[in-house]
């Protein structure tokens, strides 16, 4: 893989997850059709990540997500949401960056932090989660 910035050359995975990317929602979601939702970055920036999750007897049934970002943004936040389906949150929660950027095998360095766009999200839609159960 180079990374010079100009001729990246993204892993088979990378790019298998950004020209089919999984779980992403492109319709806003039906109201009650998801237990909590989050959202982090900027539009300003250009990096902006919203997601959403259903959990059902403790597991997370459904992780979708939208993103105004890059294809290694699409395409970590696809693998991820392919990865959590089926943990608990808290297992979900154990997932880092650095284990995403392994699945995909490997990200260029200058976009090692699109990685951490779906970590970011999925914090803050668990945090979200979280409080709407104790709200109960």
């Amino acid at each position: 893989m180079t990374n010079d910035g100009v001729n990246w050359q993204y892993s088979e995975k990378v790019k298998e997850h950004f020209f089919n990317p999984k779980n992403v929602l492109f319709d806003d979601p039906e109201p009650g059709q998801f237990d909590a939702e989050g959202e982090v970055g900027s539009p300003a920036c250009g990096d902006l990540m919203k997601m959403w999750v259903r959990v059902e007897n403790g597991k997370i049934k459904d992780l979708k997500w939208r993103t105004f970002g890059c294809a290694s943004a699409i395409a970590s936040t696809s693998v991820f949401s392919e990865m959590v389906t089926g943990k608990t949150i808290e297992e979900a929660l154990k997932i880092t960056p650095q284990d995403i950027i392994k699945e995909l095998g490997g990200l260029p360095p200058i976009k090692i932090h699109c990685s951490v766009l779906a970590d970011q999200a999925f914090k803050k839609t668990a945090e979200n989660w979280k409080k709407s159960k104790k709200a109960l």
